[in-house]
């Protein structure tokens, strides 16, 4: 059975600027055994080739072709809602870029939509303008709804938070492309030319990574390396398929599987694998 991994980043490769031990040992074996796999982010400040040499810091060696940005997803939507229309934008570069390759031209009178994306340029000046032009029936897009992005320091606010201080001020609900969105998630599936249930998302966030994976019926991992507490799945309706401290852990399970899916079947996937390993407080968790 083929199988590929779409894989968030800040809490499962990295936290800030520091490598979460074992996930570059992960990349590196899904690489050498030929696994198709993307690295995924809501963030879209960044270009994919600025987040090539962001993670090749860190030691983890991969080609533009295996990022997949919030900021892509949304211009290649906008892109097949209206070919070559106008954009006015809030947000940084790697928004600007990504629509600028997908035949957009960005302009501050009239747009066809004002998108929202991260950024620190984000000021009063820039939401009255948007305001204006939403007012006057330009549509609202947002790369993501996330409320705050991690820093070194804390966090910071997220896309989220700019575009509902433009909801409230217009009345307008933000189309979001970005994690959970179906309209990211599919286009990243895509991309790995695999089927649903050949896919599999690993992520730190259950509002985002594994919502999104539950949705579309993809096969879920939630590492407890970021912002989610093997204590707090009590508090949402729906469940991860597995639940582990790191990727260390899934490269272990993978091993034990000789690096085929996890999931090939009731008693030959993860299931079977756990049931096989001693009980510890610290091993991974499959969720029934």
């Amino acid at each position: 059975m083929n199988h590929g991994y779409l894989i968030d980043m800040d809490g499962v490769l990295y936290r800030g600027h520091e490598l979460i031990p074992g996930a570059d040992a992960f990349v590196r074996e899904l690489q050498t055994r030929g696994i198709p796999f993307r690295l995924l982010t809501n963030n879209s400040q960044r270009t994919r080739r600025d987040i090539v040499a962001k993670v090749g810091r860190l030691g983890i060696d991969v080609e533009e072709e295996h990022i997949f940005t919030g900021a892509m997803a949304t211009a290649r939507f906008l892109a097949k809602q209206r070919p070559n229309g106008t954009a006015f934008v809030i947000g940084e570069g790697g928004l600007l870029t990504a629509l600028h390759q997908n035949g957009y031209t960005i302009v501050d009178h009239e747009p066809h939509y004002v998108v929202v994306g991260e950024g620190r340029t984000f000021n009063l000046d820039l939401v009255e303008a948007a305001v204006r032009m939403i007012s006057s029936g330009s549509k609202l897009i947002a790369t993501n709804l996330d409320p705050n992005c991690p820093t070194q320091t804390g966090s910071r606010p997220g896309c989220g938070a700019m575009v509902a201080m433009l909801e409230i001020a217009t009345g307008v609900k933000a189309f979001s492309v970005g994690k959970p969105s179906p309209v990211m998630m599919r286009a990243a599936r895509k991309e790995l030319n695999l089927s649903t249930d050949e896919t599999t998302i690993i992520g730190d966030t259950m509002e985002t990574d594994i919502l999104g994976g539950v949705q579309l019926g993809f096969h879920t991992v939630l590492v407890l390396t970021g912002g989610t507490h093997r204590e707090d799945l009590s508090g949402y309706a729906f469940r991860p398929e597995l639940v582990v401290d790191s990727l260390v852990e899934v490269a272990h399970l993978l091993q034990r599987s000789s690096w085929r899916s996890l999931w090939l079947a009731p008693n030959d996937g993860a299931a079977e694998l756990e049931r096989n390993r001693p009980p510890s407080p610290n091993s991974a968790v499959l969720c029934g």
